[in-house]
């Protein structure tokens, strides 16, 4: 929800702009600062920061956003198993339309996926049905160590010069037998997928067409601490999320996975059924991570009224339950609230830049921040902290 200021909304952040009163109070009463998210040299993907505010040190456990999904889907990864992320996505003319394929649903992301792996699939290439847009292709066999572009970060892009092996990686696709065959599998996913009824319709109805897949994040199985293993004090956590990249580093984490029913990772996400998961998980186990994606999908969208809409109910309907039941508790509980990285309406794509976060706990010391947002941040008693110094920060309370 982290974003720039907007000459629309007078030159204020959507934060600024946005009526938030959950989040300011808890800013008001508790302590506030800002936070690196994203170690240098890495690209500002949603599965390196939201590592890192749970701790863990990317120099040494990062493997790509592929093996994540692995992970969260239920996929036991082999030690000779390349996991990549496999969006689909929307091409027209020529350029990446959408990174989503028109905000596909789970089940029909199946339908596709599940037609793919039949055309496409063998005993070394495999697609595997994820969460909406979001998939996976495994590479029995297959070297990672080439670029693969994110879809997101490149909306109204041609599309050919950002595959691996694409008009400006000619040379790379001729000596890497990887490369070849992923860049092999996204032209003939777009002809398969162009013949099939389901994006037929859809373009008879004038909607976007699902019209190719878009692998990236490739990497093995990574080698990550749990959660507990690095702060014994939680005998016992959640994450709560409909995304299936943040599953995925629950599951390494060692945290339970609480899948709530509606949740969706767009706006129309049931906030009410996530803030009630995180009640109840409260009331039982010591840590409880609570993501919710819909600011970061109407970012993408550049989707200014959407995102601002989707920060005021993150307010009321997930902040506001949340607060008002655990603080009439005799057992303390501590609230962090933060984005994991900006995603600017106008840019619509990730930026490495520092968020706001805000701590409070019955008794904190407050300072004197009266709002959450980036600016006021700046001003915040934490100052300006780097990637895992949150999580330890916070751990203390």
């Amino acid at each position: 929800m982290a974003d720039h200021p907007v000459d629309r909304l007078g030159g204020k952040t959507l934060l600024q702009y946005a009526h938030t009163p959950y989040m300011d109070l808890l800013a008001r009463m508790g302590r506030n600062g800002r936070l690196q998210t994203v170690p240098d040299g890495f690209h500002p993907g949603s599965e390196v920061a939201n590592a890192s505010i749970l701790g863990y040190d990317m120099t040494k456990c990062y493997e790509g956003r592929g093996p994540l999904e692995a992970a969260s889907i239920g996929y036991e990864m082999q030690p000779d198993d390349l996991a990549l992320r496999c969006n689909i996505i929307t091409l027209e003319d020529g350029k990446i339309k959408n990174h989503h394929g028109g905000h596909l649903k789970t089940e029909e992301g199946d339908v596709l996926i599940k037609y793919l792996n039949e055309h496409l699939g063998n005993e070394r290439v495999r697609f595997i049905t994820g969460i909406q847009y979001r998939h996976l292709l495994v590479i029995k066999g297959g070297k990672k160590g080439f670029e693969c572009a994110p879809p997101h970060d490149h909306p109204g892009e041609e599309w050919k010069g950002l595959l691996p092996g694409g008009k400006k990686n000619e040379a790379l696709r001729m000596t890497n037998e990887t490369v070849a065959l992923i860049t092999d599998l996204v032209l003939k996913s777009q002809e398969l997928l162009m013949q099939h009824p389901f994006n037929i319709q859809r373009m008879k109805e004038g909607k976007d067409p699902a019209n190719s897949i878009w692998p990236w994040g490739g990497g093995y199985r990574p080698q990550m601490q749990t959660f507990t293993e690095m702060f014994p004090q939680v005998k016992s956590g959640d994450v709560i999320s409909a995304v299936d990249l943040i599953r995925g580093i629950g599951k390494y984490a060692g945290l339970q996975n609480i899948i709530v029913e509606g949740a969706t990772g767009l706006a129309n996400t049931n906030y009410e059924g996530k803030a009630q998961a995180a009640i109840e998980a409260l009331k039982k186990d010591d840590f409880v991570f609570l993501h919710v994606e819909a600011s970061d999908e109407a970012g993408h969208d550049g989707d200014l009224d959407l995102k601002l809409r989707t920060i005021e109910n993150l307010d009321s309907r997930i902040v506001k339950p949340i607060y008002e039941e655990v603080s009439t508790w005799k057992e303390p509980v501590s609230i962090a609230v933060l984005p994991d990285h900006p995603t600017p309406v106008e840019i619509r794509t990730h930026v490495a830049e520092p968020v706001p976060f805000l701590i409070w706990y019955p008794g904190i010391e407050p300072d004197e921040v009266k709002q959450f947002d980036e600016v006021s941040a700046v001003s915040g008693s934490y100052g300006l902290l780097r990637l895992n110094e949150f999580i330890h920060c916070f751990m203390k309370q």
